[in-house]
């Protein structure tokens, strides 16, 4: 085998591990593919005999691509500095293989939103050193920091992350997530604020994507406040699964998807939405139909 075809197998072994680092990083699956292809691109232009780890040196390059990505969306100014636009996976809220192949393959919501509010250098750090136990001297080398830097910044950004509930797997939590989303639907259809109230933690953050940027609001009152201007508006909305957990989809009266959001829920109460309503990411999106006859 020659040296160029042998890094050429270097890297189809590693790309698994490549995507779902990157993956973690950027929190979007095609921003990963995108990062990964650009790292075989830079190491099929070396010299077969330069590179002594290929993994090694693939990780590195990976990591320095997302940090220039990561940097690259904090700097556009169409995008909110809270945080990233999360990566959706939409399907049916039913209990299959399918739905547990999606739930493996996807970055948990309440992960991805806190993930997106960290700076690149401690999020790139966390993600490496405690998802995937990279040494903190290599990703010194990453960041071009020493490794007691790193250090503080894996854990500041542990301390952050140290209460996201894990994406949900046991059957009994995600009936009572889906107990908690169709209380939520039927107090908003019902126009009944007092059950919609109930159902909200008081302390409720939504962030919300639009077509003009990103807002952040805190609070239940705003929640209510946005189900009273929906009200006798022809909208149909169904609880569907949002990478793996309980959210709803809302489709207009064509049957065009209006909205999907996610539902972060715990001790009983929604504490968390992040929905998208961008016509343009909508249409990228793949969803389900609307139910027939409705």
């Amino acid at each position: 085998m020659t040296p160029e075809a042998s890094l050429a197998e270097t890297f189809e072994e590693q790309r698994p591990r490549l995507l779902a680092v990157a993956h973690r990083v950027l929190g979007s699956r095609a921003d990963a593919e995108d990062a990964v292809q650009e790292a075989w691109l830079r190491l099929s232009r070396q010299d077969a005999g330069a590179v002594d780890n290929a993994p090694g040196w693939l990780t590195t390059v990976v990591g320095r691509i997302c940090i220039d990505m990561l940097r690259a969306r904090s700097s556009r100014a169409e995008v909110s500095a809270a945080v990233d636009i999360p990566e959706f996976v939409v399907t049916e809220d039913v209990d299959t293989p399918e739905d547990a192949a999606v739930l493996a393959d996807t970055v948990g919501l309440a992960m991805l939103v806190v993930l997106g509010s960290l700076r690149p250098d401690e999020r790139l750090a966390f993600v490496l050193h405690d998802m995937f136990a990279v040494p903190f001297a290599d990703i010194g080398q990453i960041l071009d920091r020493s490794s007691d830097a790193v250090k503080m910044m894996a854990s500041r950004a542990r301390r952050k992350v140290q209460d996201v509930p894990p994406p949900t797997r046991d059957r009994r939590r995600k009936h009572e997530q889906r107990q908690v989303v169709d209380a939520f639907l039927a107090a908003a259809r019902d126009g009944d604020f007092d059950a919609l109230l109930r159902v909200l933690d008081p302390d409720v953050t939504w962030q919300r994507y639009t077509a003009t940027g990103a807002t952040v609001g805190t609070g239940s009152d705003a929640v209510v406040a946005a189900v009273r201007r929906g009200q006798g508006t022809r909208v149909l909305a169904r609880r569907v699964s949002v990478n793996g957990e309980p959210g709803i989809l809302a489709w207009g009266p064509t049957g065009r998807p209006l909205s999907v959001m996610a539902c972060i829920v715990d001790g009983g109460r929604l504490v968390g939405i992040v929905s998208i309503l961008d016509p343009r990411r909508l249409a990228r999106m793949s969803l389900p139909e609307p139910p027939a006859g409705d």
